[in-house]
């Protein structure tokens, strides 16, 4: 079994909780801006000291509701300044926070705040109240009876009237010391991708030991005065991880709720590293060559070539091996093509971290040629975010790096990712037989394959559960056709199927947002709608161009022989995705089961 261990950096831990980590950054350096308000009429940085303030205010209200350490209390809400102060304020008094999307249907709401326990909620909208409340009626919990809502027109419920409560009160200066790192910091639900959420249960010494062993090898992107713009869902790990290591760092944090004004966002608080998901990189790189393409074909050509000598300089720069033809190239296409697409990030981006999903070593060097850099990692809600990343240091795009310093990687004999350190979560809430099952010989068994070189650097290469074996026996990741494919303009989502058949096929979606775009250039008109555009021959022949292209890479045997363009696009709404926008294949396959069979009784 091949294995890389990376010993911890910071041991032992500094913190016994994560709101010791504010209490001292107060302390410490209480004018350090932690976070910036963005919000239209409530633009304001907030200091450490500030931000203590506030969380001592919303923990006095907590406790005089009756909340005590080791209470499950819920957060239903977009990303905004409210979900951070609410957690802050959860671990000062020692409560353990729930976080719920805010795309949960009352029956996910009430999965997850009964099976949590959870005793009271906060919610960010009276209509996310109304969606509790509606989730009561399905399976009763306590949480609905205990609401605060911080957009809402009543105020009984409001959070400034929760503070209020606690106003009298003078304890909790101090945050609440708890007895062991290893008590339970948060219970997060998995995304459910082939069965009911689990709730995994991350400990204190989890978020203490993954941020304070992270910092130190992170210095290039994570350092006091850094600044970064969350848009991920705060109920997702990765962004809760970020949250906990901005704190930590002296990193100053901005929230967007609604993407749809991202770009405005960008622009105004100006972040030194973003945050996102692959599918939002391949958003930003499609945007901007449609945007290319639409202004004149010279742009156009512009802007393919400067793809190619980004990419190409990419690759020649982590070789170490840049010509002065390439440089010089590189040089005016920075003035022409790679500075617009910066400043349309704010300007002063070099760095982006990327989680979720694999992003793909193309799209990587795309953005390292124009300046900035993808940091990509790897992990789990099981791992507490990141096991491990390609931090700069590293420059091996396309993989994701080395362990983070303090944890383990292994690969089992069947390519089995397996990992183990302090970032691995603690067991998975009231099922300890799903939580002894995830475990093998110590090590949590990841259920990614990955493969190590002779560096010790990982690169992931699939999910050993969504591998296919067709009926002549040959094995088939579904990534490797599937991420090429989801990266053009023109598809939405593609899951390809084949398990047990003669042959490998696929469901293919329209990008209702690019689409409008897209139609002009193939001689359609751009009012069609993804249903009718579906049946057009220009747009099959165009799509059968985007597979052709992915089969390319891979043996005749398994690539896609045939394809179906579905009349809708996959969303979280129809609950074919997860909030963190990955594919619920088994929901899929089951909804879409005559499409399939129509394929291969053809």
């Amino acid at each position: 079994m091949r294995r890389v261990s990376v010993p911890p950096v910071v041991d032992p831990l500094p913190h016994n909780s994560v709101a010791e980590i504010l209490a001292r950054q107060a302390s410490e350096n209480p004018d350090i801006v932690l976070y910036t308000i963005l919000h239209e009429g409530k633009e304001r940085d907030v200091t450490a000291r500030q931000f203590r303030e506030e969380v001592i205010a919303v923990a006095r209200g907590l406790a005089a509701r009756g909340i005590q350490p080791g209470d499950r209390v819920g957060i239903l809400s977009r990303t905004r300044y409210e979900w951070s102060l609410v957690d802050f304020a959860l671990w000062w008094v020692g409560a353990v926070p729930v976080p719920v999307y805010d795309t949960s249907s009352p029956d996910q709401i009430a999965w997850i705040l009964s099976d949590s326990e959870s005793k009271a909620i906060f919610v960010e909208t009276d209509e996310l109240a109304e969606r509790v409340e509606a989730a009561a009626a399905i399976t009763p919990f306590a949480a609905s009876s205990r609401i605060c809502v911080f957009d809402t027109a009543d105020p009984k419920s409001s959070l400034e009237t929760f503070i209020a409560e606690g106003a009298d009160r003078t304890d909790l200066e101090d945050p609440h010391d708890g007895d062991s790192l290893d008590r339970t910091a948060t219970i997060i639900y998995t995304s459910g991708t082939t069965g009911p959420p689990k709730g995994c249960e991350l400990t204190h010494r989890n978020f203490i030991g993954c941020s304070a062993n992270t910092i130190p090898v992170a210095s290039e992107v994570i350092y006091p005065g850094a600044r970064t713009l969350m848009f991920l869902p705060l109920a997702h790990v990765f962004a809760r991880f970020v949250e906990v290591v901005a704190v930590d760092a002296g990193v100053t944090l901005a929230h967007t709720p609604d993407v749809s004004g991202l770009m405005e966002d960008l622009g105004r608080f100006k972040p030194t590293f973003i945050l996102a998901v692959p599918r939002v990189f391949e958003k930003i790189f499609v945007g901007a060559r449609l945007k290319a393409a639409a202004a004149s074909p010279v742009k156009k050509l512009i802007f393919a070539r400067a793809v190619a000598v980004a990419v190409e300089w990419s690759k020649a720069s982590q070789a170490g091996k840049v010509s002065p033809l390439l440089e010089a190239q590189h040089r005016l296409y920075d003035k022409l093509v790679y500075s617009t697409l910066r400043n349309a990030m704010g300007g002063d981006v070099r760095y982006a971290v990327s989680g979720g999903a694999l992003l793909g070593a193309r799209l990587g060097h795309f953005f390292n040629g124009i300046g900035v850099y993808v940091v990509e990692g790897y992990g789990l809600t099981e791992t507490t975010a990141p096991i491990s990343a390609n931090f700069p240091s590293i420059n091996r795009l396309g993989t994701v790096g080395h362990p983070i310093p303090g944890h383990e990687i292994a690969i089992a004999h069947d390519g089995e990712i397996l990992v183990r350190g302090n970032n691995v979560f603690h067991a998975y809430h009231g099922m300890p037989d799903k939580t002894a099952e995830s475990f093998i010989d110590g090590w949590f068994a990841t259920g990614d394959l990955g493969v190590l070189d002779e560096e010790g650097i990982l690169t992931v290469t699939g999910r050993k559960k969504e591998i296919i074996v067709t009926a002549a026996g040959k094995n088939v990741v579904p990534n490797t056709l599937e991420d090429p494919i989801r990266a053009s303009a023109t598809v939405g989502q593609i899951i390809v199927l084949g398990d047990n058949r003669s042959f490998i096929s696929a469901l293919i979606t329209l990008d209702p947002d690019t689409l409008p775009k897209i139609l002009p250039t193939l001689g359609l008109d751009s009012s069609l709608t993804p249903a009718q555009a579906a049946k057009e021959p220009a747009v099959i022949d165009h799509v059968q161009k985007i597979v052709d292209h992915a089969n390319a890479k891979v043996s005749r045997a398994e690539s896609i022989r045939k394809f179906t363009i579905l009349d809708r696009d996959f969303t979280i709404e129809d609950g074919y995705l997860t909030p963190s926008m990955k594919l619920k294949r088994p929901k899929v396959i089951e909804d879409f089961s005559d499409e399939i069979e129509a394929i291969y009784a053809k």
